[in-house]
């Protein structure tokens, strides 16, 4: 359903493009409506239910509210026509449960260009009610006394002439009113003219209710009738005439009976938060009117349900608006929640394109392109103003000699950030601008941020449609996409629009502020660790601030060894700087590096090492973890070289490199060696660990698998997360070749430790774990798993695994006693150890088959070959008598 675009029609003088104002469905919001006035429908017309009581909860009310753009007053025309006529209703919205005629609806525009006044709503509420052709007296009676007063001179009928409200109702309403003063005069036996006599009548009628005359047993019923009309007729007076309007509504015959609909839409514009005139106003009408439905729309939610504006509004608390009381829910979940305030959300990218394609059309077709419909898609974050406001741009450049294209939409609007601040103070546009900076913030944080001293301005802006809620989150409130991109991007041109000097003022202010907050310890204040560096990273790099706290927490990052992803995702790792960069592609490469080949991290540390622009204990942090990654890859002298440069600098890493360094003796085979260092490293340098990585290549599994323990205990005490995880997984690869019974509940403790962790090369220890334990099976699918893992490892690069998993296979072939897989298992072994790094592997092989050693390794066993033989031997023939396999 579509009407013409004036504005978009006079942009260009195509006569065959059709600019038609597209409205993108809003279905679930209509079930919302409809839903609740049904509701509301069965309500009002049980038996209890009683307009005058003045005490019941109000649930009648229903609040619609989204950042500026989003489509409310859209949303709030097309419920009106859809009420009205159902021809108009789109088909997707489906047909109500209740009778057209029932209905009424009422739409009022609060905006400040349409000059709405709280007399006009009045007067529009009872204008609409003129279709029900009959006068409302009591209503009646005291709105023309108060018009009297007020406007003295100025007949109504005048007024509706010169107003809008002559037109959308026409003239009924100063008949319908003179009706009820001639039958209230003639009820009361009143002499005169009538029309100039409506002092006379009030009086007269309200000794009358005062005495309990039998004339006048009609209006009897209402109790507050004498009272409203002894009040001074004010403007304060005028609001509780709602009450008079109820109670006719309530006693109109069955056959008559309507249900207005009120819409009010703009409702932000109805005045200052601070004063609340014409709110209170409002509200009044509302409480006094709850046979009335009310659709109200507006960028900001109703506060009415807050205790705190007890005094400022006459009906305020959740025990009042128990359905206002509720957060602010998407359509969604809000029937189901009971919410009656209900956040309008973006557009989809469906909703996007199909709004886009049927804007501007010529001959039936799409005028902008699906390419660049897809630009502007993605940048618009749902918000139809962004749609708005490019499909003006699409008409601006096709004025020009070419088409316009996608990179034409790489585009943001100052429009946007005018739209957003319009209705801010100026302390809430200060805030706004400094949480910009800010992925997530609480109300503490963007005060500080924003260098204030009290938080009101942050609460208030919380409240916002543009602020969104993740009541789980560190800190639960974000900005709407693009108000941010817009804010941080567009050229602003507003009055107090920031200076480079301010933006960098703020940006300091919020880093400071998130360094006070982030723990100098791992463990259980992680989340929060990992939350701070990534918002001070972003922040650093972005406004080339000194590291500052960012040392420490990148330190307490890698001490845990879990890698949770940091860098910004548009990091680019070629343009570095200043420290800030290179600390942001450090940390980026170091957690994605469980995700990428081993070569790509010693590229990008190699880049961070070379910049020198990190200070001395970080730039040994690249060294050391590019010296892992070389060793990874196989590079036995590169990591050396690197791990004994950090083992010299006495740098935070040194005992970490010289554990580095016994690692590359084992490696190599030099078992002695590697012993007596990882005696001297203690903690820090995961002695216990390093021993465990020395007894099970001797076959001394129930060694090792003590050793890895110690270790996992160890880390558990010291609160290191992710070397918990690794030395379990190593202890379950121990026990795997011993005790498949026992290593199945030590895999299972394994994957417990390392869920939620990123650890590749850990994790693929686990799976080949798996296949030692059950290594001779014939119904375990071990050479299939193998071959999908072997893949897994070739994509990370982590050469040392494939080298286990070969090892694990010719241990497989071995407990079935298949010779020539054994020997194809130690030649390949040979092979891809010639290097001199894991030779003893093929060692190990023959070892296991009681085989030979064709060509014997160098390794320095620590008690000989000989009893190394005799124990991974003992390990097959367990095996075999676990399985009731024959020799």
């Amino acid at each position: 359903m579509t009407g013409r675009d004036l504005r978009a029609l006079f942009s260009t003088n195509d006569h065959s493009v059709r600019a038609d104002e597209a409205f993108t469905n809003r279905s679930l919001q209509w079930e919302v409506v409809a839903a609740a006035l049904t509701a509301h429908l069965e309500h009002i017309s049980a038996p209890g239910f009683d307009a005058g009581d003045l005490e019941a909860a109000r649930d009648h009310v229903l609040v619609f509210h989204g950042v500026g753009g989003i489509g409310k007053t859209t949303l709030s025309r097309m419920l009106e026509a859809a009420l009205t006529d159902a021809g108009r209703r789109p088909s997707q919205w489906g047909e109500p449960g209740w009778p057209a005629d029932r209905i009424l609806p009422v739409r009022i525009d609060l905006a400040r260009s349409a000059g709405t006044d709280f007399e006009q709503i009045v007067l529009t509420i009872r204008a609409a009610l003129t279709r029900i052709r009959r006068p409302l007296p009591a209503f009646d009676l005291a709105l023309r006394r108060y018009w009297e007063a007020n406007h003295p001179g100025e007949p109504l009928e005048e007024y509706l002439r010169r107003s809008t409200l002559g037109s959308r109702f026409g003239q009924a309403l100063p008949q319908q009113m003179q009706s009820a003063l001639a039958d209230v005069a003639q009820a009361l036996m009143l002499p005169g003219t009538i029309g100039s006599a409506v002092g006379q009548i009030t009086g007269a009628l309200v000794g009358a209710l005062r005495e309990r005359r039998q004339t006048v047993r009609a209006l009897a019923g209402c109790a507050r009738l004498a009272d409203l009309l002894e009040a001074e007729p004010d403007l304060d007076a005028l609001s509780f005439y709602p009450h008079l309007l109820a109670w006719e509504l309530a006693r109109l015959p069955q056959g008559r009976r309507v249900v207005p609909v009120v819409l009010l839409d703009t409702v932000e514009d109805i005045g200052d938060r601070t004063r609340r005139d014409l709110e209170r106003l409002i509200q009044r009408t509302v409480w006094l009117l709850p046979n009335a439905f009310w659709v109200i729309t507006g960028r900001s939610r109703l506060q009415w349900a807050d205790p705190a504006l007890q005094g400022q509004l006459d009906y305020t608390g959740p025990a009042a608006w128990p359905g206002l009381a509720h957060t602010a829910a998407p359509a969604a979940r809000a029937q189901t929640s009971g919410a009656r305030q209900i956040l309008v959300g973006d557009f989809s990218p469906e909703d996007c394109d199909d709004y886009l394609a049927r804007r501007l059309t010529r001959h039936g077709q799409p005028l902008i392109s699906e390419a660049v419909r897809q630009v502007i898609t993605a940048r618009s974050h749902g918000l139809p103003l962004y749609l708005d406001l490019s499909v003006a741009r699409f008409l601006e450049l096709s004025r020009s000699s070419r088409a316009p294209r996608p990179g034409d939409f790489d585009h943001d609007f100052p429009a946007l950030i005018a739209r957003t601040l319009s209705d801010l103070t100026p302390d809430e546009r200060h805030v706004l601008r400094s949480v910009s900076l800010l992925d997530a913030f609480d109300v503490p944080l963007a005060t500080r941020a924003a260098g204030l001293a009290h938080e009101g301005p942050a609460l208030r802006l919380t409240e916002r449609p543009f602020v969104r809620e993740d009541p789980f989150g560190l800190w639960p409130f974000h900005l709407h996409g693009l108000i941010r991109s817009a804010l941080r991007t567009t050229d602003d041109t507003t009055d107090d629009r920031w200076s480079e000097r301010d933006w960098q003022q703020a940006a300091q202010r919020a880093f400071t502020t998130l360094g006070e907050q982030h723990p100098t310890t791992a463990g259980p204040d992680r989340r929060l660790l990992i939350a701070c560096l990534r918002q001070g990273l972003r922040l650093a790099r972005d406004h080339r601030l000194d590291l500052g706290w960012l040392t420490p927490a990148a330190w307490t990052y890698v001490s845990d060894s879990i890698w949770e992803p940091l860098a910004p995702p548009d990091t680019d790792s070629t343009a570095l700087d200043t420290a800030a960069d290179a600390l942001v592609e450090l940390l980026s490469a170091l957690a994605r590096r469980q995700h990428q080949h081993r070569s790509h991290t010693v590229t990008r540390l190699t880049t961070v090492i070379d910049s020198r622009l990190l200070p001395h204990d970080l730039q040994h942090m690249a060294l050391y973890y590019r010296a892992k990654a070389h060793r990874d890859l196989g590079d036995s002298p590169a990591s050396r070289q690197g791990m004994q440069a950090v083992a010299d600098g006495q740098s935070r890493l040194a005992a970490a490199a010289r554990r580095g360094l016994a690692h590359l003796a084992r490696i190599a085979g030099d078992f002695p060696t590697a012993l007596a260092t990882a005696r001297t490293l203690g903690w820090e340098g995961r002695h216990h660990r390093i021993q465990g990585d020395i007894w099970w290549p001797h076959g001394a599994m129930d060694r090792a698998a003590a050793a890895y323990a110690a270790a996992r205990d160890e880390a558990e005490h010291h609160a290191v997360t992710g070397e918990r995880a690794n030395s379990q997984a190593h202890r379950a690869f121990a026990l795997a070749f011993t005790d498949p019974t026992a290593a199945e509940n030590e895999l299972a403790l394994a994957e417990q430790l390392l869920a939620g962790l990123d650890l590749r090369a850990t994790t693929l220890i686990t799976h080949i774990a798996a296949l030692a334990r059950d290594a001779g099976r014939t119904d375990g699918g071990v050479d299939d798993r193998a071959q999908v893992l072997r893949a897994e490892i070739s994509a990370a690069g982590v050469t040392y695994t494939e080298l286990a998993l070969d090892l694990v296979l010719a241990f497989h072939h071995a407990v079935r006693d298949d010779q020539d897989q054994v020997a194809e298992a130690i030649a390949g072994l040979r092979e891809n150890t010639r290097g001199g790094d894991y030779a003893y592997y093929s060692d190990i092989a023959a070892f296991m088959a009681r085989l030979p050693l064709e060509e014997a390794s160098s390794a320095l066993w620590i008690d000989g070959a000989e009893p190394t033989r005799q124990r991974w031997r003992s390990l097959v023939t367990a095996r075999r008598d676990h399985l009731c396999t024959p020799r």
